[in-house]
């Protein structure tokens, strides 16, 4: 990561996600990504540092060798990669570009990390571990057999610390048709600072839901999160002066962890997020593997949701819908649950039509459900569940969830909740979502929206355009 000040924005959402009664079950919108694995990636790239002068720096050995290591890893897992080169001060660089051959190449949703160290060390925590988590995540999606609604492309960008050089180069020289494709871009610098904090990027509006969907990632997990304003000091900033979507975490450099972090977070509070950030010691040990693991598995999250994403513009068509009575048009037919949640009522716009689900908006303590059963056919490759939401609350804080909505999916007597979201993701207009419903595939579930309130200042969870598909 580049040596520029970062200032936090202040505290993005506090931990609180809800229990729901009964056995909940770790949520099923994508995998574990092996930290054991991805601890191997990082061995490797200190290996290659410790064989090629200690580093890992642009124009010198130890930077090809951990580009060839990438590359033949992506290779072997089958997808298409090429090994971008070009010229710098420093010597010839190279980016590392991957794609995942299926999913509609109209629409591309790509992640990146830089791979390249400074001078003076091998860069483990800067940034091979934003490096080796993408690349785990990207090879644990080819074993996966998911099919992909959308491109899936990785890049792996060179001469970061010398000015973001690679992945200015690689925006720069895609055609202007092309650079229009990318949906969005997620980017992972630093995700394992030995006295780590928990950041998710918030310097793009046009990423919003993207940052949106990490926060409440972490909260389902019960980690508090941060956000921060990271402006050109990572590879982000080349996608978005295009206007393209962009969001991302970071666990904290040279910045000193406040002891209101620390009481959040752990660790030192008085010391940096990485004392050894940008000097020799960013070795192999300098890592917090719970942080590792943590962050790897929001990848793995934000990938598996994003290559399912509809960026069609609305819901399927009737025929390729698996629900009955998706927009409420038909009042409660086909749904049951709390009464009173689906209605006109012109309190609350819906989507389409004039019918909706309305979770909540009582101030005052009560919890509120819908669900509808759906049987997801065994023969599906892939399945998901998309929605679209619009989130109004009169809670002023910008820290804490006082209220929410869960997506959850009920498997017999097994409760899943795929999705948390709070009065702390309040937008102006609907948002969609979707969801990983794969593992469901053979079964009859029931798809729920579970909304709890607590007792004042009322959050209106208004969910319209619901559907499940299987291809």
């Amino acid at each position: 990561m580049q040596k520029l000040l970062v200032a936090a924005l202040g505290t993005a959402l506090a931990a609180g996600a809800l229990i729901a009664q009964g056995n909940v079950a770790t949520a099923a919108e994508s995998p574990d990504i092996s930290v054991t694995n991805t601890k191997a990636h990082l061995d490797q790239l200190q290996s290659i540092a410790t064989s090629n002068g200690g580093n890992r720096y642009t124009g010198r050995p130890g930077y090809k060798a951990s580009a060839d290591y990438v590359k033949a890893k992506l290779d072997a897992a089958g997808y298409t990669t090429t090994l971008q080169s070009f010229s710098t001060s420093a010597g010839t660089s190279y980016n590392v570009i991957a794609e995942w051959p299926h999913g509609d190449a109209n629409h591309v949703v790509m992640t990146g990390s830089h791979l390249d160290s400074v001078s003076a060390g091998p860069g483990i925590n800067d940034n091979g571990s934003g490096s080796a988590g993408v690349l785990e995540t990207a090879l644990a999606y080819a074993a996966s057999g998911q099919t992909p609604r959308n491109r899936l492309r990785f890049g792996f960008w060179g001469s970061e610390e010398l000015g973001l050089l690679g992945s200015k180069y690689y925006v720069n020289n895609l055609p202007a048709a092309e650079r229009d494709k990318i949906e969005l871009y997620l980017n992972f610098d630093m995700i394992a600072s030995p006295n780590p904090g928990y950041f998710v990027y918030d310097d793009n509006p046009a990423g919003n839901g993207a940052r949106d969907d990490l926060v409440s990632y972490f909260t389902g997990k019960s980690v508090q999160t941060e956000f921060i304003d990271v402006q050109g000091r990572s590879d982000h900033a080349a996608f978005r002066s295009l206007g393209i979507p962009t969001a991302g975490t970071f666990s904290g450099a040279e910045e000193t962890k406040t002891s209101a972090q620390a009481a959040k977070w752990g660790g030192t509070a008085g010391q940096a997020f990485d004392p050894c950030y940008h000097r020799s010691c960013d070795t192999i040990s300098n890592l917090d593997l719970t942080s590792l693991d943590r962050q790897i598995d929001a990848i793995g999250y934000m990938i598996w949701t994003y290559a399912q994403k509809d960026y069609t513009g609305g819901p399927p068509p009737a025929g390729d819908n698996l629900l009955q009575n998706p927009g409420f048009e038909s009042g409660t037919a086909n749904w049951t649950g709390t009464s009173g949640v689906i209605t006109s009522n012109t309190g609350r716009p819906a989507r389409t039509g004039t019918w909706k689900a309305w979770l909540q908006g009582n101030g005052r303590s009560s919890t509120e459900n819908i669900g509808q059963a759906v049987t997801i056919p065994a023969s599906a490759t892939a399945s998901a569940l998309s929605l679209w939401i619009r989130i109004d609350s009169a809670e002023t804080t910008s820290s804490t969830v006082y209220d929410t909505v869960k997506v959850q999916v009920v498997n017999g007597s097994t409760t899943t909740t795929l999705a948390t979201y709070s009065n702390l993701n309040k937008s102006t207009s609907y948002v969609q979502k979707t969801l990983d419903l794969s593992p469901y595939k053979g079964k009859t579930v029931t798809v729920k929206f579970v909304g709890q309130e607590d007792s004042s200042l009322q959050t209106s969870f208004v969910i319209d355009d619901v559907a499940v598909t299987a291809s």
